[in-house]
């Protein structure tokens, strides 16, 4: 008997955004796993490495020294909502107005964000120089993408409707200039 493929009728359209963002919020993932909706499908990936949590705490407190006022620097697993870009992503490190936690609800407004930290692995490296980037370089002021294979740290900056404006990279252990609303020169040792 010859194999052959057999078709399944399609969805008559793909699940609607909010739809998505309720599967993601009611999925029991596994301890040390987050969900996000990355390019329009709900994607599981593990928290980072162990030896991520001194560079992240690290930047967690520099960051919070240097945070606007109401805005918090925090690394707890909040999964932030892009409606426009019908994305949600759960940040490595994140800074943002005290306020988006003062609501109902299971996802924070990505609009409440001040400041994102990526830390690449081999698994989220893609996501977070292009799908992340795209959708932050719309709304937050300034993203930085902590390349842990690279040894490197990269500040976006000046969101615009078509992305950032403005990027630097720097070797770890260079200094990197944290435009506003920080405005201050980060010591990227770790």
């Amino acid at each position: 008997m010859i194999e052959r493929a057999t078709p399944i009728d399609e969805l008559s359209a793909p699940p609607a955004f909010e739809d998505l963002l309720r599967t993601a919020a009611e999925m029991d993932t596994p301890d040390g796993f987050k969900a996000e909706l990355i390019r329009g499908k709900i994607v599981v990936s593990p928290f980072s490495k162990l030896r991520y949590y001194h560079p992240m705490r690290v930047l967690r407190e520099r960051l919070q020294a240097r945070a606007p006022k109401g805005h918090y620097a925090d690394v707890a697993p909040f999964l932030f909502r892009f409606p426009e870009a019908e994305r949600a992503f759960c940040p490595d490190l994140f800074v943002a107005d005290g306020s988006a936690f003062e609501e109902d609800g299971r996802h924070a407004d990505g609009a409440a964000l001040s400041l994102v930290a990526e830390f690449t692995s081999v698994s989220t490296k893609d996501a977070d120089w292009n799908e992340k980037l795209d959708v932050y370089g719309r709304l937050v002021p300034v993203y930085l993408v902590v390349d842990m294979q690279d040894s490197e740290i990269t500040c976006f900056h000046d969101p615009s409707p078509h992305g950032y404006r403005a990027r630097t990279t720097v070797s770890f252990g260079e200094p990197l200039r944290i435009p506003a609303p920080f405005d201050f020169t980060l010591d990227t040792t770790i």
